[in-house]
């Protein structure tokens, strides 16, 4: 049994309510209910957060080393163009992960397109709305097969 780090960035605790037609309806609790589930049928342990503060996402990335989680799936939400700060601590705990998000940002506003952290993840799941997340952590499973 793997253990893996979830992590929501920034405004989607608002998931269900905030602009739905990017985001979709689903709500945050029933997201993360539905990640459980699917980690349990995996045979994975999951840890979830959601924090609009940049220093609490780099604290949980950085508590990674001393919880001996094995891998991440984090949603760096607004902090996806933003943040040198949190790519360093990605790169600092050198645990693989995946980038995931939502709304398909490459066709989105120009300020969106960008990412600090495409080049260092594992893989970028982008524009599959909720799913994308579900597509996330089977692509953390078999990688974690894989790895032994």
């Amino acid at each position: 049994m793997a253990s893996i780090l979830v992590l929501h960035g920034p405004n989607l605790n608002l998931l269900g309510t905030r602009e739905p037609s990017h985001y979709g309806n689903k709500t945050l609790t029933e997201l993360n209910a539905e990640l459980t589930l699917a980690a349990m049928r995996l045979g994975h342990q999951l840890a979830i957060h959601q924090s609009n503060a940049e220093h609490v996402l780099i604290d949980l990335i950085h508590a990674t080393l001393q919880r001996q989680q094995d891998f991440i799936l984090f949603n760096p939400a607004g902090f996806t163009h933003t943040s040198v700060a949190l790519r360093d601590a990605l790169s600092a705990v050198a645990l693989p992960f995946i980038e995931v998000h939502i709304s398909d940002i490459k066709n989105r506003e120009p300020f969106r397109q960008h990412s600090y952290f495409s080049d260092i993840a594992h893989a970028t799941i982008s524009g599959k709305g909720t799913n994308g997340y579900l597509m996330a952590l089977e692509a953390a499973h078999q990688f974690l097969l894989t790895r032994g």
